[in-house]
């Protein structure tokens, strides 16, 4: 007859399942985790999550800035509460590919996340996302936001919904260039 199946509640079975048939589950999906991406800036952190299978990206209320001890208890009450495995920010290159002041302040930053909150946090190319996202809005009429700030908020959280996707589809590429090798030339 086989193991009985677990219903769609995550619970175990009631009848014929002994520990011995798996291990023991604590009533949570088991995911790998979510990633959170960041889109810093002077006066706001922009902010995006993965779901819980890691494939799509979702933006969150963006975050005012106050302090660093302020921020980071904020940024680490959301890292716990939605379980973030890794965190991912923007590092906003110039076209040329150096990194200016801003590059320079992301990349400290998330040297002092990495410390902090102790998850890995990696610098991703953000170059343009911000513009790409007042593009997109403009695009979709942005007037219905309503205030500058309420604007600038919509910017800031489509800019690292950006940085995620463009993260992904990075780890997805270069997943399946380790996984399938292009032949070598002779």
């Amino acid at each position: 007859m086989g193991r009985p199946s677990r219903e769609r509640t995550g619970t175990l079975p009631q009848r014929g399942w002994t520990p011995r048939e798996s291990a023991p589950y604590n009533g949570r999906v088991k995911s790998s985790g979510r990633i959170l991406a960041i889109d810093l800036g002077s006066k706001n952190i922009g902010l995006a999550v993965t779901d819980a299978l890691g494939l799509g990206a979702q933006g969150l209320p963006t975050l005012r800035r106050t302090n660093r001890r302020a921020d980071l208890k904020r940024l680490r009450e959301l890292v716990e509460a939605i379980e973030v495995e890794r965190i991912v920010v923007g590092h906003p290159l110039h076209l040329k590919g150096y990194a200016g002041a801003r590059a320079q302040q992301a990349a400290r930053f998330a040297d002092w996340l990495r410390r902090e909150l102790r998850l890995p946090v990696e610098l991703f190319d953000e170059r343009l996302t911000s513009w790409e996202a007042e593009q997109r809005l403009r695009a979709a009429g942005s007037r219905r936001f309503g205030t500058r700030a309420q604007r600038k908020d919509a910017v800031d959280r489509l800019a690292a919904t950006l940085i995620l996707e463009s993260y992904l589809e990075h780890q997805t590429a270069r997943a399946a260039r380790e996984k399938n090798p292009a032949p070598a030339e002779s």
